[in-house]
């Protein structure tokens, strides 16, 4: 059995996704937590309904249209946590700096209560206020959250276990394919016993800068004609049904590229700005890319059309993304991996020229693209002007592409007024709502209009465009009692739930600081377990109200916190990345043996002592700084002596000026002591009970909108082809408008032979039947024939092949037995009992067919004509091994084709048909027991039998 129920996504032009696919047993499995940017929490409540019965979570994208509301499930809705989720390393990386970014961008993401939850508060209603939000994951709590979910590698066939309220999974396995779209973005496969689904929702098939294509013919390098045996004829097929209408471009992804481009030139050579919005996580990697290697390339000697622009990316947790897309080039396309193993070797290092800038110009190691993750940075990029600067055009690529909230929203609201400016649309933007539309939505439909009345300028007509900032702003008065008289309720619900387990509500931070000091102090005259602090940790969360004594020694590391003038590393008067990170990241030095091993670091303590001069001895006998575990203020200095002794064993600091075999990791981007200088911003949360506060502002939009396909999503050419060539049993289409999903399975319909394919086309909430077609019928065995049965086992299957006689038995009533008799008697209505039919003993009722042992001279007959079927998948792999370990040689030669003995050559074809040819000639390789077995082909013949379970016919 197999149903799916879209719960968001589907026939909708919000492009979140969320699907429950239901398997036999009662196991259910979420796939997608996405969100759009309405952040409406009635998006959530059908999800919320299902999750005491979810079974694991699987991921897809790191965007938010797949996994935005990961952070506030975790967060609000209990046992949520508890269930297993599976994902793939880029997406527990990307994902979380995502939602940090969301989350530190705008208070709206945390939602409001919904005012159905307060009308259970009794207040005056004149007084009311509904705006209350909910409280924001911390930073600290989102990276907890995605720490608990478990990393896979595509095409590793895992076993996931269910959550503690699931039914067994029996056997049911999950495997993560490339799906190109985005780093790490997966198509799901999922097999539970004759179920083999497929969930490919957003994926790309053709390849880009960054990233590779979908692994539907073999993924990079692949290039087949058929789609890989593993995602072929599933028995059902979850496919997004978004770019249906989008037409290949004639020139592919260099046509794209060229065409963005020459917008950026066209503006830039004016003295204009460019805004380019996009997410924060995940296509931003291939805009970052492309552009920083444009300006490379037009930079002298080239045409410096590009390179005389300043090119900045703009988002609050630009540093952590890139830095989590250089540990993982192994996810990217193969060029990408290619361009740093020629930066690794030195390649670059050593050009004619005899610059040695290749040194820094990996992938993602940014010499033009200058990163700006402060608010300050960014304004005052835009509010440069004078000394020549105003001529200079300007490159942005800033987060999100809904322009509904981080630095593209400021951003835009800065060059709005400038008709010389320009904001480029990369991704056809969703609507989350038809009454409120995204400001990217607007500017879309603008340039759409523009483009339908091609006798108008684009950019030329100045249009109105409303900017809704949403603001935090605390609680007080009657307003902050009813939040803590509904935050009660919800308490009380929640323990009485899950029975105190799981995440709790809020905190006792969340409550007004002399609310909570005053029923604090109370709980200490009551019961001695109730209120009192059972460790360190409690009392230093109390210290700042109670002010509790603590000395230096209880405080421990929490003294650079609790107290005033004390510090681990003086930044005050640091600039740049010394302000951040006073601790230089020394490159490690390589050889042609590897990596340069200093002796002194390996040391005992008695022989560094020694090595260190007797000085040693006499250092700091009435010194109190050098006791052990005692702290040293900045203001104290070092003793010389001790700074000097081992001056000559240890290697020095590292300075400013330093070599080239010991330089420090330079920043990302170009170092501008300006933007460097500017404090980080200051922290406006509020802590405690919040409401969101809405202001709107209305601006004349006067600049100009252009639009390039940007979005890595397939396209009509990529469906039309590639759904025929898996041959789905049945077709699923979710994640598109209602016209793009109908198109598609008109278009399909078309494509494939009618009857052979069930399209469904499920709107949200709806539940679809999409089991495979099968037939069970229940037989008896006799004895003799369950005697014969030879058992056989095939990768945890235990299989027999029957052959017998079937006939179809009559019992009498009188000669069944009790139960039968009893079991007859109970399915009686009263319809049967109200009609006239025979009750005496020789009325005769159906019963279950029998199957039986053929006779001795039927059974020799049909042994002559019987066909062998074998059952089981074989594997190159485990045949070279079991090869190997008979004493034969066996190594890979190409793609699917095993050499054994240099004479025997096997192939697997896509269709999974094993071919065995043989030169006629006994191996070579073979030697002892192996050469005295019939030769190397039987050898191999045999073997490939062994791994197969071979079903007879008689």
């Amino acid at each position: 059995m197999f149903t799916f129920s879209p719960l968001l996504g589907a026939l909708s032009e919000s492009a979140a996704s969320q699907s429950i696919l239901e398997l036999d047993g009662g196991i259910k499995i979420l796939v997608g937590v996405g969100w759009d940017e309405s952040f409406d929490i009635a998006k959530l409540k059908e999800l919320e309904k299902q999750v005491p019965t979810l079974s694991l979570i699987l991921l897809t994208h790191a965007t938010t249209e797949h996994i935005a509301a990961f952070a506030h499930c975790c967060k609000h809705f209990p046992l949520f946590t508890r269930i297993p989720v599976y994902a793939t390393s880029p997406i527990i990386g990307l994902g979380r700096t995502l939602l940090q970014d969301l989350y530190a961008s705008t208070p709206a993401a945390a939602t409001t209560i919904p005012s159905s939850a307060l009308d259970g508060v009794a207040f005056p209603e004149d007084q009311a206020s509904t705006n209350f939000l909910l409280q924001t994951p911390s930073t600290d709590e989102i990276a907890t959250y995605f720490s608990l979910i478990h990393p896979l590698k595509y095409s590793q066939p895992h076993q996931p276990r269910g959550s503690p309220f699931s039914p067994s999974l029996n056997g049911l396995t999950i495997t993560a394919y490339n799906s190109g779209h985005t780093l790490g973005g997966t198509i799901w496969h999922i097999q539970h016993g004759l179920e083999s689904v497929v969930y490919a929702v957003d994926w790309n098939q053709a390849r880009e800068n960054v990233f590779a294509g979908a692994a539907w013919l073999g993924g990079a390098g692949g290039g087949g004609a058929e789609v890989i045996e593993q995602l072929r004829k599933p028995t059902a097929l979850i496919c997004s049904s978004r770019g249906v209408e989008k037409q290949s471009l004639s020139g592919g992804r260099t046509k794209r590229d060229e065409q963005l481009l020459e917008k950026i030139a066209a503006c830039v050579a004016n003295g204009g700005t460019v805004l380019i919005p996009t997410d924060s996580s995940a296509r931003v990697l291939e805009l970052a890319y492309l552009l920083e290697h444009a300006w490379r390339t037009d930079a002298p000697p080239g045409d410096n059309k590009l390179s005389q622009a300043k090119l900045y990316l703009a988002g609050r947790n630009v540093h952590s993304v890139m830095r989590y897309a250089r540990s993982m080039l192994e996810w990217m396309d193969d060029s990408v991996v290619r361009e740093f193993e020629a930066t690794a070797d030195g390649s670059k290092r050593n050009a004619p020229d005899g610059n040695r800038q290749g040194k820094d110009a990996g992938p993602f190691d940014f010499r033009y693209l200058r990163l700006l993750d402060r608010r300050g940075q960014v304004e005052k990029v835009l509010s440069r002007e004078g000394d020549g600067d105003t001529a200079v055009g300007k490159v942005i690529i800033a987060s999100d592409a809904s322009l509904e909230w981080g630095f593209s929203k400021s951003v835009l609201r800065h060059l709005a007024q400038d008709p010389a400016n320009m904001v480029i649309l990369t991704e056809y933007p969703s609507l989350a709502s038809s009454s409120h539309p995204s400001l990217a939505r607007t500017l879309w439909t603008w340039w759409k209009e523009r483009q339908e009345d091609e006798g108008e300028a684009n950019g030329n007509n100045s249009q109105t465009l409303d900017f809704i900032d949403a603001q935090k702003e605390a609680l007080e008065g009657n307003d902050l009692a009813r939040y803590q008289q509904w935050l009660a309720q919800q308490r009380q619900l929640q323990t009485t739930l899950q029975g105190g387990g799981g995440v709790t509500l809020e905190t006792a931070g969340d409550v007004a600081d002399d609310v909570s000091e005053s029923s604090s102090e109370s709980e200490d005259s009551e019961d001695e377990q109730q209120g009192r602090a059972l460790n360190k940790a409690i009392i230093l969360g109390q210290a700042g109200r109670k002010k509790a004594a603590l000395t230096d020694e209880d405080l421990g590391v929490n003294i650079l916190l609790k107290k005033k003038g004390v510090y681990d590393f003086d930044v005050r008067d640091k600039k740049g990345r010394d302000r951040w990170n006073p601790h230089p990241v020394r490159r490690k030095r390589e050889d042609e043996y590897g990596e340069v091993i200093r002796p002194e670091d390996f040391l005992r303590a008695e022989e560094r002592d020694d090595g260190d001069g007797g000085d040693m001895d006499q250092l700091g006998k009435n010194d109190d700084h050098d006791h052990v575990g005692k702290k040293r203020k900045w203001a104290d200095a070092v003793p010389a002596n001790k700074s000097n002794a081992s001056q000559n064993h240890k290697r020095p600091a590292p300075g400013r000026n330093m070599t080239d075999d010991f330089q420090t990791d330079l920043p990302d981007g170009v170092v501008d002591d300006e933007l460097d200088a500017i404090p980080e911003d200051q922290d406006e949360t509020v802590n405690g009970p919040s409401k969101l506060v809405v202001t709107t502002e209305r601006i004349t939009v006067k600049l100009q909108i252009d639009f390039v396909d940007f979005a890595g999503i397939h396209d009509k050419r990529s469906l039309h082809m590639l759904i025929p060539l898996i041959q789905p049993r049945k077709l699923i289409l979710v994640g598109g408008s209602s016209e793009d999903t109908m198109a598609l399975a008109s278009d399909c319909k078309k494509l494939i032979a009618e009857g052979s394919i069930d399209i469904h086309t499920p709107s949200m909430g709806h539940i679809i039947d999409a089991s495979v077609d099968t037939n069970a019928w229940v037989v008896k065995l006799e004895r003799p024939l369950v005697k014969q049965l030879k058992w056989q086992s095939v990768r945890g299957l235990t299989i027999a092949t029957i052959t017998g006689r079937l006939f179809a038995a009559q019992i009498h009533a009188a000669d069944d037995n009790d139960d039968d008799d009893a079991s007859h008697k109970r399915i009686k209505t009263e319809d049967s009992q109200s009609q006239s039919q025979p009750t005496n003993g020789s009325a005769e009722a159906p019963g279950k067919p029998t199957l039986d042992a053929l006779p001795p001279n039927v059974a020799s007959a049909i042994r002559s004509v019987a066909q062998p079927l074998h059952v089981g998948e074989l594997r190159l792999a485990d045949l070279r091994k079991a090869m190997q370990q008979s004493g034969h040689t066996a190594e890979f030669r190409g793609e699917g084709t095993l050499l054994v003995d240099g004479s025997v050559v096997v192939r697997k074809t896509a269709t999974g048909r094993i071919d065995v040819e043989s030169i006629g000639l006994p191996g070579s390789g073979a030697s002892g027991p192996a050469a005295m077995t019939g030769g190397t082909f039987y050898a191999v013949k045999r073997t490939i039998y062994e791994n197969l379970a071979v079903v007879a016919g008689a």
